[in-house]
């Protein structure tokens, strides 16, 4: 269900959001809408406290890992961007 929402603005800021509005072919209520999701998205969830258990709750887990060098070539191979010779010297760094 939808609500509705006043806002008192003063004639400067009223003008500022409505030059904003227009330069991104949008009508205010819409860019007010946008920017109430930004805010309301950048805000933190949960407490600290329940961020904190998840943290040490993960910790305490053993996660598989693989030897760093083969990822950061197996990662720069994927892009495409790792020349013939770092491709050659990743790997054989990982075989010697």
């Amino acid at each position: 269900m939808a609500k509705r929402l006043q806002v008192i603005l003063k004639d400067p800021d009223y003008r500022e959001i409505q030059r904003a509005a227009r330069s991104r072919h949008m009508s205010i209520a819409e860019w007010v809408r946008q920017a109430l999701d930004l805010a309301r998205r950048s805000e933190p969830r949960g407490t600290v406290a329940k961020k904190l258990g998840v943290i040490r709750a993960s910790a305490r887990l053993d996660y598989p890992t693989g030897d760093i060098d083969r990822m950061l070539a197996e990662i720069e191979m994927g892009y495409g961007s790792a020349t013939p010779a770092i491709r050659k010297s990743r790997l054989a760094g990982e075989l010697g």
